[in-house]
């Protein structure tokens, strides 16, 4: 069932013509991703499905019952109000169900002989049930958990929060609102990989419709179905998800490009013709290239397919090589505020880093990776610890609230501050290689959007020749074309690079290593993040394993005492050694299985060769020694049955 079209749908600001002739419908279930580089009209497009924004021209058809939810860059909290205030809005109808039916059930304990009251009671039940209302409560406790928000947070007003942690809130109560067509708009922004793992488990159960702008290219993977992509003003539709996407756009330009290719050469060798009938100066073959200039005129011409609107150009380049030993520490622990309000952001931290690696720091929300990067960098002190820096290591450091740029500056004012030996032409032009063309150089950074300003931001890192990059968060503001460009760019830095991130796709392209940042340190993950997720949730199943085995697990009947640092370190440590020797015996157990079968394969051989076919003693012989070979590669496939429940 459909439950939303468009037809020649256009939006123009002034001048500029952002949608134009967008047809495209929507069906009931459909998970619709919307990509597009920044300014390319996303936005814009859900505000017209939604009504915030009138279209210039077409029209935009869906059933007057539909229940729209739509999640903005900018919520619409109110500052005073507490933030389970603000979620105990979204169950007022259910409240105030919950008081007719306790108003109702007063009446039919009153009145037991009127059926009629009865009879409504039950209708009030029965309404209460179908809107949730006996669940709603479990579930909203549950998505506030799940999006960062405990009991400490519900009495906390909601101007106290944090850019981020509004949001997260703002997710949460759409989420809890369950409309039947869910309209989000970059929702994995200030989301951590535990929570965007969650999102996406949510979203695939979700009854209803959902439409999401997204640049984050790991999500939409697992999370859509179908892709609408925004260029050059003109709307796409995508069977697929990103991936798909990604390959059908690639082979459609291709195919488009050699179709105008062949048909330009055909062109050219037709005008070739015609050009070369008429020099020879006689009537017949003057007509002949008049006949084929008729034709020429009637072939329908393709149009040279649209490339991208041009692409960032970012080269890293270090100015001097740093020592093999970039960064050292030990021990490192940071604490903030003071008293009961202390609070351990993370201890223990070893961390050894060599020249040319690629390392990513992953960890929750608030964790202290930000902090930790600071330290590194000696712009603040551990509480304990030390910080070895090697030898000619210079750092650029990346931050993910831009804020080490001056919003009173101009574009060009901005670089030429940093770097005053380059010509205002040399300036302009490396700009352009950024994106900021013309009168682009004369907007005031306080009026950037976040990706015009993560851009600028990159541009001075690029002209910093330093050999140890330390980025926050750089891809967050990132359309998917400048991530693409941002990685290749980072692959090819000689130096060396660390790195917070969230992004799944591009941990799983960039790192050498992955750093989980947690209470307790730091736990080195070898590899990308699929390899990261695997080993996580390998360790986490043997940490299960050696509870069960050495009877630690609590309950609630024997309430145990919070565990100290060196005690979680050392069952950690258990735990890893455990779920090594799991690992181990399993690949010996395959191994072993492997051999059997070969064996098997080979004895099964003799048995059908003309030479053992016809000698009853062989025959005997060899069955004996598959049958007993057969126990054995049972025997060894139970035992790595039994591992691999544990594992």
């Amino acid at each position: 069932m459909i439950v939303l079209s468009a037809s020649n749908l256009t939006k123009v600001y002034g001048t500029d013509t952002i949608i134009t002739g967008a047809d495209f419908h929507v069906n009931s279930g459909d998970r619709i991703g919307i990509v597009g580089r920044n300014g390319a009209g996303k936005t814009t497009l859900l505000n017209l499905i939604t009504g915030e924004i009138a279209s210039d021209e077409g029209r935009i058809y869906m059933p007057s019952d539909l229940r729209v939810g739509y999640l903005k860059q900018r919520d619409d909290f109110q500052g005073e109000n507490t933030l389970i205030e603000e979620i105990n809005k979204i169950f007022e109808p259910l409240k105030e169900l919950e008081t007719q039916i306790n108003t109702t059930a007063d009446m039919a304990a009153a009145h037991p002989q009127d059926l009629s009251i009865l009879h409504r009671l039950d209708n009030l039940q029965q309404q209460y049930e179908n809107r949730g209302g006996y669940t709603y409560r479990s579930e909203m406790t549950g998505i506030l958990n799940s999006m960062a928000f405990g009991p400490e947070f519900y009495d906390k007003k909601i101007k106290t929060l944090s850019g981020g942690e509004r949001t997260r809130l703002a997710l949460a109560a759409l989420l809890l609102s369950k409309p039947d067509l869910l309209i989000l708009d970059e929702p994995t922004n200030h989301l951590d990989i535990g929570m965007l793992k969650w999102l996406e488990q949510y979203l695939s159960s979700y009854k209803g419709t959902v439409m999401i702008v997204s640049h984050d290219r790991y999500f939409l993977d697992r999370s859509v179905n179908r892709v609408f992509e925004i260029e050059n003003h003109r709307l796409t539709s995508y069977e697929g998800n990103y991936t798909a996407f990604a390959e059908k756009k690639r082979q459609l330009r291709e195919a488009q490009l050699r179709a105008y290719e062949n048909q330009q050469r055909e062109i050219a060798r037709q005008e070739d013709m015609i050009r070369r009938m008429k020099e020879r100066g006689t009537e017949h073959l003057a007509k002949r290239a008049q006949s084929r200039e008729k034709r020429l005129e009637m072939v329908d011409r393709l149009e040279k397919p649209e490339g991208g609107e041009g692409r960032m150009k970012i080269s890293f380049k270090q100015d001097f090589q740093s020592g093999s030993d970039v960064l050292f520490t030990e021990n490192l622990s940071k604490s903030f505020g003071t008293g009961i309000n202390r609070r351990t952001l993370f201890d223990n931290v070893d961390i050894d880093i060599k020249r040319g690696e690629k390392i990513c720091i992953v960890g929750q929300n608030g964790i202290g990776k930000t902090t930790l990067l600071k330290i590194l960098m000696q712009e603040l002190n551990p509480d304990k610890g030390r910080v070895k820096i090697g030898h000619n290591v210079t750092f650029g450091y990346y931050d993910q609230g831009q804020m080490l740029l001056n919003p009173s500056n101009t574009v060009l004012e901005e670089m030429k501050e940093t770097y005053r030996l380059y010509t205002d032409t040399q300036m302009r032009s490396l700009l352009g290689r950024f994106l900021f063309r013309g009168g682009d150089v004369f907007l005031k950074v306080g009026d950037l959007s976040g990706g015009e300003k993560a851009r600028l931001s990159l541009l001075k890192l690029m002209l910093g020749g330093a050999n140890t990059l330390l980025l926050d968060e750089p891809t967050n503001h990132m359309d998917i074309e400048s991530k693409e460009v941002f990685e290749d760019a980072l692959a090819d830095f000689p130096g060396t690079a660390v790195i917070i991130s969230h992004d799944r796709y591009f941990l799983q392209k960039i790192p050498d290593r992955i750093l989980e940042l947690t209470p307790e340190g730091i736990t080195e993950y070898l590899g990308k993040y699929d390899y990261y997720a695997e080993k996580k949730t390998s360790i986490e199943s043997g940490k299960k394993y050696l509870e069960e085995i050495s009877g630690k697990r609590n309950t609630a009947a024997e309430p145990q005492k919070e565990l100290s640092s060196e005690e979680r370190r050392r069952i950690n440590k258990q735990a890893e050694a455990e779920q090594r020797r799991i690992m181990r015996r399993r690949e010996a157990l395959e191994n072993e299985m492997s051999r059997i079968e070969e064996e098997i394969s080979h004895l099964e051989k003799q048995m059908s060769s003309p030479e053992s076919s016809s000698d009853y003693q062989v025959l005997a012989r060899l069955g004996e020694q598959i049958g007993e070979l057969r126990e054995k590669h049972d025997n060894a496939m139970e035992e790595w049955i039994e591992l691999d429940d544990a594992f």
